[in-house]
């Protein structure tokens, strides 16, 4: 299941979206002066239930960019969508201080987050969803926490074959 996932998204490279979320200027303190850096972060996906984040740093924009692109399509996941394009229940992802809260919504909701999430669930390809971004607001860190969020979601096929039970039971 999961080499065929895989093999999927690498076919689908060429129609992956990507979206910059922040670019930083960074600096290191050296003995000779400064040395001025960028380090980018970048959502690409494919609006159809695959998402990745990634960063990359370098002494231009577009090659940091360019990095961040590729480590993004290298941490690619795979979002399980309803019938009406939202999540199959709510759940709190979490990543170091960040937290934010997910709820599914009904039919013509449409997407309502806050910038970082809000890119990553465009990407992922939700049209109905509620967010909220809870403790920090670091951009990084609320990227990945909607990203490890929408990985631990589960189906409600994927819950009856854990507990052993039929869909109907539950």
């Amino acid at each position: 299941m999961a080499r065929d996932n895989r093999e999927n998204i690498e076919a689908n490279k060429s129609e992956l979206e990507d979206n910059v979320v922040a670019i930083r200027r960074v600096t290191k303190v050296v003995k000779g002066g400064r040395n001025m850096r960028f380090s980018a972060l970048v959502v690409v996906g494919d609006k159809n239930g695959h998402v990745g984040a990634g960063t990359g740093k370098a002494a231009e924009v577009p090659e940091a960019i360019r990095k961040a692109k590729q480590d993004a399509e290298k941490h690619m996941i795979t979002v399980p969508l309803d019938e009406n394009k939202s999540i199959p229940h709510d759940f709190t992802g979490k990543y170091g201080s960040a937290e934010v809260l997910m709820k599914r919504s009904k039919e013509g909701t449409g997407i309502i987050a806050g910038g970082p999430a809000r890119s990553v669930c465009e990407l992922a390809g939700l049209q109905n969803i509620r967010t909220k971004s809870l403790g920090s607001n670091n951009k990084q860190n609320v990227v990945l926490a909607t990203i490890e969020g929408l990985k631990a979601l589960k189906t409600p096929d994927e819950v009856a074959r854990l507990r052993g039970k039929s869909v109907d039971e539950l």
